[in-house]
């Protein structure tokens, strides 16, 4: 029997960078845009709040772009400060390559198994899923929705009772499936 997991998102991740105010290093970000126009040419960045001093900091998003180049529905997603965009945004690498920065997760998703119904089977065949690029330890999904220990995950991977195609010690953000047999 294949039962789906699903690692979904439960806020917008922290920003880490480092803020010009204070020390802090972590920055929340707050799902508003700024927008900024130069007759044809537009300027678009997403507000974060440092999480120690409160001050706000700006990711570029658009910079001296062509206004006719962006799309209507984008730009009105933008005028909205549509939380989604916002999401969207965080987890394009060509925004955090331009703006330096990395997300942290800690505390920002939640795994859903569908029901305990699984833990009494003798063999458990699960596809895990992301609903977003969130990188997470399989082994700690995989102690999480089976109810078992880290220490106790791990031990079953040495013992080749948990199996996956994908190397399980790392980290992931993509889908991934495995098998544990009791």
């Amino acid at each position: 029997m294949l039962k789906t997991w699903v690692v979904m998102p439960t806020c917008l991740p922290l920003v880490l960078r480092r803020c010009h105010a204070c020390a802090s290093g972590r920055f929340r970000a707050s799902g508003k845009f700024r927008v900024n126009a130069h007759h044809k040419l537009i300027d678009v960045w997403l507000l974060v709040l440092c999480t120690g001093c409160g001050d706000t900091a700006k990711l570029t998003v658009l910079e001296r772009t062509h206004v006719r180049s962006v799309r209507s529905d984008l730009l009105d997603r933008l005028h909205d400060n549509d939380l989604g965009l916002a999401a969207e945004l965080l987890q394009d690498p060509v925004v955090r390559r331009r703006n330096r920065i990395a997300l942290d997760w800690d505390n920002a998703w939640r795994l859903d198994t569908g029901g305990s119904d699984h833990l009494n089977h003798e063999v458990i065949d699960v596809s895990v899923r992301f609903a977003a690029r969130i990188p997470v330890r399989p082994v700690r999904l995989i102690a999480e929705g089976c109810g078992l220990s880290r220490a106790e995950a791990e031990r079953l991977i040495t013992q080749e009772k948990l199996v996956s195609a994908v190397r399980l010690s790392g980290k992931l953000s993509g889908d991934f499936t495995f098998t544990l047999k009791r």
